[in-house]
């Protein structure tokens, strides 16, 4: 039988491509996307990832995890009154003294990936992927982006699976271009994705997720195909 594999997905630029990454090596119909809810402010990754999915035709599954960041001040939360900073990474983090963004939610991926890793035991995955890059750690912006923290995640769900279960983090090493041009060469459907913390009608271009975006595109000298479909006369 095939290794099955379990992708966090979560309708943006390095999930998507960790998803087509995962197809290439196993198939459609050995890979199982999960989207999770963690009360963000927004649906419009949700729905960005339902049209990938559709796109590559495969069915993924969903958890809502809201409950457990309903003590959090994160500034992506809905719950929260906090504004998202309009800002690269690099600057908030000498605005906040090194200490982590506004917008880490407290222990994301830690909790996403346990979760995870329980649902992909009981439907038989032998690995859980996720597109986690160095340029998402960002030193300690988000620390658990970061390549210490997925060698100790790696090893936790490893032995806690009785050694069933691994997780892979393909890009751990590389920067967001790297994401880009592995992407480029996979055809993943970018123009569907959506990396915005607002939830506009079109990206703000100034959050730290979006100067990282076009920054990433335009080291591989293109364009961004999702900025394309805002031009007049484009497919929406």
């Amino acid at each position: 039988m095939a290794c099955k594999a379990m992708v966090l997905f979560s309708g943006g630029v390095d999930s998507a491509t960790c998803l087509a990454l995962a197809v290439e090596k196993y198939g459609k119909e050995n890979v199982i996307p999960l989207s999770i809810r963690y009360g963000q402010k927004h649906e419009k990754e949700i729905r960005a990832a339902e049209r990938i999915l559709a796109r590559y035709g495969v069915k993924g599954i969903e958890l809502d995890l809201s409950a457990v960041f309903a003590y959090s001040g994160c500034s992506l939360l809905a719950r929260s009154e906090a504004a998202v900073p309009e800002a690269p990474y690099a600057e908030q983090i000498a605005a906040s003294g090194g200490a982590p963004v506004s917008t880490y939610v407290p222990f994301r991926n830690g909790l996403f990936l346990s979760c995870a890793a329980s649902v992909a035991l009981s439907l038989g995955c032998r690995s859980v992927w996720y597109g986690a890059h160095r340029d998402d750690a960002a030193g300690a912006a988000y620390p658990d982006c970061g390549e210490e923290f997925f060698r100790s995640m790696n090893s936790a769900v490893y032995e806690g699976s009785g050694k069933a279960l691994r997780l892979e983090a393909p890009f751990i090493d590389k920067n967001k271009a790297q994401v880009v041009a592995e992407g480029l060469r996979l055809g993943v459907p970018y123009e569907l994705t959506w990396s915005c913390y607002q939830g506009g009608e079109k990206p703000c271009g100034v959050c730290g997720t979006c100067i990282d975006r076009r920054r990433a595109f335009e080291a591989n000298g293109v364009e961004d195909p999702a900025l394309k479909l805002d031009r007049p006369g484009a497919d929406k």
